[in-house]
């Protein structure tokens, strides 16, 4: 019996096994500051582990599930696999293997995941919690509002546990689902900026509670203490002190340009890993735009689609708040590659649910 298989596939499963190389052999070759979330992960000399929040959960995962005991190496050749065969249920689109942008775009997609999950990372379970979310609205049994609600629940859930900037999400997504009815001129970049509005307010109400801005306990703090270092040069440094309403409304705007559409990236001449992130990042902000355009002028019909953009553009937006370098961003957006992956591709999914 003669199995063909197709182009897409094949493309598919040569990125997986070329990329498990990567992810295999990059313990040897990164420096070492890639390594220093993994070895707070993995050793947890400060007696971290617990139930609640980012680090806690994580060491206890990887305490639990005997992968901290495990070499680096081989940690990669147990998680990476785990990631692609997470994109594989997705579903591999039709003409993966042409040579389109947004091809190119996740075929670095795969090289980034492999040089970011080669080690114990929190972004493992960003990646395989965010996932479930993908698989609700891509589930033809489950019905559009019960998606949205369960997908909704899970970010909640995620922020209350694990990363607490996750719960701005769903208000930033709503408000902007909200302001996409009112008739605009450019109703895609309005409902945007309203978003970026919404994180604003929402900052400031936390300010007149606790004293401080989000930025300002979040960004800048952890940036006031690698100020001048070598592991800082993507650093996102607003250029007004965020300790006033007008600083914290700069500094969200500009931290939002600065890890989505970051053309003051492009000053790294002399580092090309850097210049590369920056490229992806472009293109990848302004194929989802257009994306998201679109399902704003057809919302019944795409439906789902549209909320899954919703759910991205409002994480880019709160990535605008938090994010301290650029570096941090790229694989922070990692760890919410499977809804990236969805969104690039959703003409085809949606053809597959059909």
């Amino acid at each position: 019996m003669r199995i063909t298989i197709k182009k897409s596939t094949t493309v598919f499963l040569m990125l997986f096994v070329t990329n498990l190389f990567v992810a295999f052999f990059a313990f040897y070759i990164l420096p070492k500051r890639f390594f220093y979330d993994a070895a707070l992960i993995a050793f947890d000399k400060g007696n971290e582990i617990g139930f609640f929040g980012s680090y806690p959960l994580t060491i206890l995962f990887y305490k639990v599930s005997g992968l901290r005991y495990l070499p680096f190496p081989l940690i990669a050749l147990i998680q990476y696999p785990i990631l692609i065969y997470v994109l594989y249920k997705i579903g591999i689109p039709e003409k993966f293997e042409k040579i389109y942008v947004k091809n190119l775009l996740v075929y670095l997609g795969f090289f980034m995941i492999a040089i970011f999950m080669s080690m114990p990372s929190k972004e493992f379970i960003t990646f395989l919690y965010l996932s479930l979310i993908v698989f609700l609205f891509n589930n033809s049994k489950i019905r559009f509002k019960k998606a949205l609600f369960l997908s909704m629940f899970l970010i909640v859930l995620f922020g209350v546990l694990y990363r607490p900037y996750f719960v701005l999400i769903p208000i930033i997504a709503f408000a902007m689902y909200f302001v996409s009815f009112i008739k605009f001129k450019n109703k895609t970049l309005t409902t945007v900026f309203y978003g970026l509005i919404t994180a604003v307010l929402l900052s400031l109400s936390y300010g007149m509670m606790k004293g401080e801005y989000l930025s300002e306990r979040s960004r800048e703090v952890v940036n006031m203490d690698r100020m001048n270092s070598a592991d800082a040069n993507s650093m996102i440094a607003s250029p007004i002190k965020p300790d006033t309403w007008y600083g914290e409304t700069i500094g969200i705007f500009y931290g939002f340009f600065s890890v989505n559409i970051p053309v003051n990236g492009l000053k790294h001449l002399l580092s090309p890993q850097i210049i590369a992130f920056v490229i992806w990042e472009l293109l990848l902000f302004y194929i989802l735009f257009v994306r998201f355009s679109k399902c704003l002028k057809e919302r019944e019909k795409y439906k789902n689609e549209l909320w899954i953009l919703l759910i991205l553009f409002s994480y880019f937006i709160v990535q605008g708040v938090f994010e301290p370098d650029l570096g941090t961003a790229i694989r922070h957006k990692i760890g919410v590659f499977p809804l990236i992956y969805y969104a690039l591709y959703y003409e085809y999914f949606r053809k597959e649910l059909q």
